[in-house]
């Protein structure tokens, strides 16, 4: 019986050293003596120690991703190891009050349309990239682990909105945004079919956030930056993570099979726009959409 009490104890002292941590990064106490280059370093590092803690689950979840081996377990193949650890630091996060069941709902969302997503990518008459290894939690050729890589997308919008002090400004109708959003996410499917409108979508998205700025506190002091740009930048992260992930067998596209080559740079406009897609959704939580502000 002291196992399971030393683990929780554990777990929550982990929790309250977290906690302390954001309290520190959270607080707006004025640092009046910085200026010039030591505000601007003093800013940069506590902008890096905010995005490092704002991907804590993208963190544990690749560190999972590159520690496992590729034979996975005795007894459990690599794909199965990586769902269970996945389900185990979502519980992790929510039990510990980092998350609440509110976001967990949104970021499942973002499990359920990234799974569907790859689904068809990898279905026989598309073969746009293949998961190689058996597992016994595959579904539809799809091991089920594969949807956390688009929750992981979803958790770090969610924690960095809290620890940055997100709030955004001249945000389109949110009804337009969603029809964006449900656009760019269609074309993933139909550009097989129909023709690739990517750069159309990108030129809508373009055209209804050129407004749009996103506010946000790095020390004591708010700085703005286009949302727009905020965009571009997580979808270069995650097409670098994504060349990591590739690098390590997790997935393998076509061109990738002989031998491993850098995925195409391609990838990183659709990413980007993904990520438009997951801020909308994340923007209907109703404790961020109180920090949208849509002109009338």
């Amino acid at each position: 019986m002291r196992a399971p009490a030393t683990r929780a104890t554990k777990a929550r002292w982990q929790a309250l050293r977290l906690g302390a941590l954001d309290a520190h990064l959270l607080s707006p106490v004025p640092r009046t003596r910085l200026s010039g280059p030591r505000r601007f370093l003093a800013e940069f590092v506590y902008f890096g120690i905010k995005e490092a803690r704002a991907c804590l689950f993208v963190g544990l979840f690749f560190a999972a991703v590159f520690l496992v081996p590729r034979q996975g377990l005795p007894g459990l193949p690599r794909y199965d190891v990586l769902l269970v650890l996945a389900l185990a630091i979502q519980g992790w996060m929510v039990w510990v009050r980092l998350e609440t069941l509110d976001e967990l709902k949104a970021i499942s969302v973002f499990h359920l349309v990234g799974f569907a997503l790859e689904v068809f990518k990898t279905s026989g008459g598309i073969q746009s990239w293949a998961y190689p290894d058996f597992a016994y939690s595959k579904l539809f050729g799809v091991p089920l682990f594969a949807g956390f890589m688009y929750a992981a997308v979803g958790s770090y919008i969610i924690q960095a909105w809290r620890l940055l002090d997100l709030r955004v400004e001249h945000h389109p109708p949110h009804w337009m945004a969603a029809l964006v959003a449900a656009a760019i996410y269609a074309n993933f499917f139909t550009h097989h079919y129909i023709g690739d409108y990517r750069w159309y979508l990108a030129a809508c998205a373009l055209g209804l956030y050129a407004r749009a700025t996103v506010v946000f506190r790095p020390l004591d002091r708010e700085r703005r930056m286009p949302l727009v740009l905020a965009f571009v930048l997580i979808g270069f992260f995650i097409w670098l993570a994504e060349n990591i992930s590739t690098f390590f067998g997790v997935w393998r596209y076509p061109n990738q099979l002989g031998a491993w080559s850098a995925v195409h740079v391609g990838k990183w406009s659709s990413w980007s726009l993904l990520v438009v897609m997951t801020f909308t959704i994340v923007a209907n939580l109703k404790h961020i959409k109180e920090r949208i502000h849509v002109p009338a």
